[in-house]
């Protein structure tokens, strides 16, 4: 399954030129407010009608501006989260879920059991709307939606209404769905965990047009892209195995590069997690430090610089099988002679690892 969007559309001022493929998983389109990405989703679900171009859900086409084709939102077969859960205030959960199923095609076989473990809804059935808290509300719009049994979800900002408390609540569950059905999402947000726990596909859009589509590892490893990802959220993630639940309440990882000691995360041993670290928090140096209260050094190679404009420079390290990003400043860079193929170390503190950037590998 996979969907192919290639659309353009002038708003006065503002245009859209956005082409990208997006394979089974989750594809996230990432950027700044007013960048472009509602108007995308919009125009993938049939709400918006771009001027010219095409959409193509798995060889079926919704839109064409060549021979006039436009397949209303209706026959789609898409599913549809917004930022608010937009649930019926006066039908229970289980009345909910059973509006979304009245959508699925006859011949669809029941999935309701499934949907309601993996996203653990099943003590909410007989509540309504006005009893939930934001996030039970967002993964029972999420489960309308799945009951349906679309082609493709479209997901435009579903945490973006939730504080910090409820998104570390529900984002488990997003990576269970991620992870147990084969259902393409597309993922609109300018959330940088949110995307970086979520996404296997990363698309970048700036001003209405795409500056970077790829791999999400890749395009997060890729010094060329913080300028979108932001300075300040850029960062790349490790893959790591729970080795071990430390008695001074760290958790052991090990990664291809070595140990990695973090704040204690609640994961099986033999558990596969991918642990996002901040180019911010990453300090290099070129021989191995001693007496350091750091706990985490771990040996890479340099296989790329960025000198940026200003100050600060962009250092992309390879840490065993890994990519990483570090943020230091270009003097820094300078003195300590970084260019493509030199070793150095690279140092992070263990409490700087947010509980907000563990997640499953997905």
């Amino acid at each position: 399954m996979s969907l192919s969007v290639s659309i353009r559309h002038s708003f006065g001022a503002f245009s859209i030129d956005v082409g990208f493929e997006a394979p089974t998983g989750v594809t996230a389109l990432f950027g700044r407010s007013g960048s472009g990405k509602t108007t995308v989703i919009n125009a993938v679900a049939g709400l918006l009608r771009p001027q010219s171009g095409h959409v193509t859900l798995d060889g079926r086409v919704l839109f064409n501006s060549d021979t006039n084709a436009f397949t209303p939102v209706h026959r789609r077969r898409l599913g549809y989260v917004f930022q608010e859960g937009r649930l019926f205030p006066h039908l229970s959960v289980r009345q909910n879920l059973a509006y979304g199923r009245w959508f699925a095609p006859r011949e669809a076989g029941s999935a309701g059991d499934h949907v309601i473990e993996m996203l653990g809804i099943g003590a909410l059935l007989d509540r309504r709307p006005g009893a939930l808290s934001g996030g039970e509300k967002q993964r029972v719009a999420i489960g309308r939606a799945l009951l349906a049994r679309p082609k493709l979800l479209l997901m435009d900002e579903p945490l973006a209404a939730l504080d910090e408390e409820r998104k570390a609540e529900i984002l488990p569950y997003l990576e269970r769905l991620r992870d147990e059905t084969d259902i393409p999402i597309l993922y609109v947000s300018h959330s940088m965990v949110e995307v970086a726990r979520l996404a296997t596909t990363l698309v970048l859009i700036e001003a209405g047009h795409v500056v970077r589509a790829g791999p999400a590892a890749e395009v997060l490893s890729d010094p060329e892209s913080v300028p979108t990802l932001g300075v300040r959220t850029a960062g790349a993630s490790l893959h790591a195995i729970v080795a071990a639940q430390e008695e001074d309440g760290l958790t052991r990882l090990e990664t291809s590069a070595g140990r990695l000691l973090i704040p204690r995360v609640e994961a099986e041993i033999g558990a596969r997690l991918a642990i996002r670290i901040p180019a911010q928090d990453v300090i290099l140096s070129r021989t191995r430090p001693e007496g350091l209260s750091a706990l985490n050094i771990l040996p890479a190679k340099v296989t790329a610089v960025r000198l940026g404009e200003g100050p600060g420079a962009i250092v992309q390290l390879k840490a065993g099988d890994d990519l990483i990003l570090a943020r230091i400043t270009r003097r820094s860079a300078l003195a300590l002679e970084l260019a493509p193929g030199a070793d150095c170390f690279a140092i992070l503190k263990t409490v700087s690892v947010a509980q907000t950037n563990v997640g499953g590998a997905g």
